[in-house]
């Protein structure tokens, strides 16, 4: 037997500049805490009842919308049946337009300090929990995603800003048991399906206290992101994400709607359209910014850098540039949508990142209002918001 023993030293990990840290759930969720904070909507509403624009204007925009009337019937069934293009839509738009209204009731409550508001948003949630078990056919995964994004907004400013829900148990169960198995695994489909997934699954499990699924949810976003917008540093072809079958470049530039010429700010779907594109930029910047809320801002990281480079990449042909041959062919599918107040405010508004186009874009827009799918209301709550 050797007379010496041998010894393991541990050594810490370096992680390189541009690593990001494995995720972990807070010790303690700060409630609300989902896409808006409590300092956030508290700027918003000081703004609002002075007056001040652009504020003023976008909660009128809400106000007035079908989303807020204080006569919608909800709609809730037991199985919604989404396919590919809503065909067939069995209960897919009702589904996501009560979400978002229960949101935008939630929001005028908190602002304007009308009860109706709250109970309004209460019997919408409270509509839908009594009723639904499930979502089926092809779309149901992005589905779940997109609605189960707006539940848990709403969700979060009534349990913590409202003194009385009684169903809020059986919500929560809904979320969990409806929603949150459905998506906290993920998709393999185009960009926008996962991170729209990922929203859904990082809110609900700021509502349910879950820190497992939180630190799932979060892992799979960020590989996600990576995967979704690429950077020179990435290489010669972009990131992948862990199970996607893609190894080949063949696979990926088919995978990235055959585009072979790769540069700062491109997604996966830009040469699919830039609607689709827009969903992808649009959940990146939302879950972001829950996590700052929680604690973990990520937007000083790859992340960051990434939406901001999409932002910017998008928005100058969303302006009118003509686009190059090499890029999609030369020819663009333009249609971003209201996405971009959440990202440009994060990077410009709190970290002072000139974003020329991205501010163009952002502020011809105002106020924007819905996509009627998950986004809703962001020049209210987001623009020009230091909190």
């Amino acid at each position: 037997m050797s007379r010496f023993r041998k010894v393991f030293v541990l050594v810490p990990l370096l992680l390189g500049p541009t690593a990001t840290p494995a995720p972990a759930a807070p010790a303690a969720f700060t409630h609300p805490g989902v896409l808006v904070s409590r300092p956030q909507l508290d700027f918003v509403k000081a703004k609002v009842n002075a007056g001040s624009q652009p504020w003023k204007a976008a909660y009128d925009q809400a106000f007035s919308s079908s989303y807020a009337s204080l006569s919608r019937t909800p709609k809730p069934r037991a199985v919604v049946e989404c396919g590919s293009y809503s065909n067939p839509n069995h209960g897919c738009t009702d589904e996501r337009e009560d979400a978002i209204a229960a949101y935008t009731d939630a929001l005028i409550w908190y602002i304007s300090g009308d009860a109706r508001y709250a109970r309004k948003a209460i019997a919408l949630m409270d509509a839908w929990s009594a009723v639904i078990t499930s979502h089926t056919n092809s779309n149901a995964p992005l589905q779940t995603g997109w609605a189960g994004s707006s539940w848990p907004r709403a969700a979060e400013l009534i349990k913590y800003t409202y003194p009385s829900w009684p169903n809020s148990g059986r919500f929560a169960t809904m979320l969990r048991n409806v929603y949150l198995s459905k998506v906290i695994n993920g998709s393999n489909s185009n960009g926008n399906w996962e991170l729209s997934m990922m929203e859904a699954a990082v809110g609900i499990s700021v509502f349910l206290e879950d820190k497992a699924s939180y630190d799932k949810a979060v892992t799979r976003y960020r590989n996600r992101v990576a995967a979704y917008v690429y950077l020179a540093s990435d290489g010669a072809l972009p990131k992948t994400v862990p199970g996607s079958g893609l190894s080949s470049r063949s696979q990926i530039v088919s995978y990235w709607q055959g585009q072979s010429t790769f540069v700062d700010g491109l997604t996966q779907e830009t040469c699919r359209d830039f609607t689709h594109t827009g969903y992808g930029i649009a959940a990146t910047a939302n879950v972001a910014e829950t996590l700052r809320i929680q604690g973990d801002d990520v937007y000083g990281t790859d992340i960051g850098t990434r939406l901001r480079q999409a932002l910017g990449f998008q928005s100058k042909y969303q302006l009118g540039a003509a686009p190059p041959s090499w890029l999609c062919g030369g020819h663009l599918n333009l249609g971003l949508g209201p996405v971009t107040e959440v990202g440009f405010n994060a990077l410009s508004t709190r970290m002072g990142i000139a974003m020329a186009n991205t501010q163009t874009l952002t502020e011809r827009q105002r106020p924007a209002g819905s996509n009627a799918l998950f986004v809703a209301w962001q020049t209210l709550t987001h623009a020009a918001n230091p909190a």
